[in-house]
């Protein structure tokens, strides 16, 4: 009876355990040009109500309706880093009443205006400081790429550093642009050596819309650091994105190797690339990401690239 009682206790204790366990999700998602509709100081003269693409107060809400939508799919992450977005308003406007929520964003010296940023569930973490790391890239006088944002959050006694990016486009070719993004992830490792040598025990967490596959240098010169998570494996189509009828990853996420233990504890196996329906359409014969626009046709869809997310487990 006695060893009947004890494995009773046993078990109800393991499930109570499991049950304090919380598993949360961290996300990204490149929106697709998250503009508002005032002309502001950016050159954000394509996406006003009298422009060729029409982007009006209905659409808007309609994206950021969508973008809520995705969110509630996830979850509702813990953390959400997303890039395309004009200004910290969008941010704003995407949480809308939702208090559990705060964002993180920094102006960016883009031409364009489009920045990255992240939401946070401020009901969860604590936002300890924040800041941006502006670079000069090869073959410019002056920083006109997108900042890599990054966030120091504490769970417990835990420190989290998270930085968002979006590196320089592959316009003009992958192998001419690919010394731009190289040099955003040399930046990214310089900050990322800093804060291990500062900070041995802070977990870190890149993740972004990188502009390139996992086999390429620039997120391989990052990976020697930190753990890749986001594979073609992450989702039935190979990829976050469609070009040319071609599905592979530009959207990563990656982690520090101590990520994956302690009170804040990174799920390994994780990283997902997520494929809902309503994320996805046809193309002559094609499945490919639901997007906003093609060229100035406006087609109502989400975004031309497919979120990520890693799971973690917040023990109590």
């Amino acid at each position: 009876m006695n060893k009947l009682l004890s494995l009773l206790l046993l078990v109800f204790g393991y499930l109570s355990v499991i049950q304090a366990q919380e598993i949360q999700t961290v996300a990204f998602y490149n929106v697709e040009n998250l503009f508002d509709t005032i002309d502001g100081p950016n050159d954000d003269a394509e996406f006003l109500p009298a422009a060729a693409k029409q982007w009006n107060t209905e659409k808007y809400n309609a994206k950021l309706q969508q973008i809520r939508q995705v969110m509630e799919a996830l979850q509702m992450p813990i953390i959400m880093g997303v890039c395309e977005i004009e200004n910290k308003g969008v941010l704003l406007d995407i949480i809308g009443e939702d208090k559990r929520y705060g964002v993180v964003h920094y102006e960016s010296p883009d031409a364009r205006g489009i920045d990255v940023g992240m939401l946070y569930r401020k009901d969860i973490l604590k936002l300890k400081t924040s800041g941006y790391i502006r670079f000069t890239l090869p073959g410019d006088t002056l920083p006109t790429s997108r900042d890599i944002v990054w966030a120091k959050y504490a769970y417990k006694k835990e420190n989290i550093f998270v930085l968002v990016n979006h590196w320089p486009s592959r316009v003009g070719g992958a192998e001419q642009s690919a010394p731009r993004r190289f040099k955003a992830a040399q930046m990214a490792a310089q900050f990322i050596d800093s804060v291990q040598q500062n900070d041995p025990k802070a977990k870190i967490i890149l993740m972004g819309d990188l502009n390139d596959h996992p086999q390429d240098v620039a997120p391989r010169h990052v990976s020697t650091k930190l753990t890749p998570l986001i594979s073609k494996e992450s989702n039935s189509f190979g990829g976050s994105y469609n070009y040319k009828n071609e599905w592979d990853v530009l959207d990563h996420i990656m982690v520090s190797l101590n990520a994956m233990e302690g009170n804040f504890q990174v799920q390994k196996e994780s990283g997902q690339i997520h494929s809902f329906t309503y994320l996805l359409t046809q193309y002559k014969g094609q499945i490919v990401p639901n997007r906003t626009y093609a060229g100035n046709t406006y087609l109502g869809g989400y975004s031309d690239h497919l979120p990520v997310s890693i799971q973690v487990i917040l023990h109590p």
